[in-house]
């Protein structure tokens, strides 16, 4: 069973003309670092809305 029918004649040769330089770096805008926040709740208040979050 599959998800469509399809011409097998359309799947083959498929090449595609790319060029690198104009391409996206991912990895361009990479940050190693730290992600700190304060906040007045305590960890069993958070934890308890994860709970309430999680069963909704």
């Amino acid at each position: 069973m599959g998800f469509g029918s399809y011409d097998e004649s359309e799947q083959k040769d498929q090449s595609v003309d790319t060029d690198e330089d104009k391409g996206v770096n991912v990895h361009e805008n990479d940050h190693d670092g730290d992600v700190h926040f304060e906040t007045k709740a305590s960890t069993d208040d958070l934890v308890n809305q994860l709970k309430d979050i999680k069963n909704d």
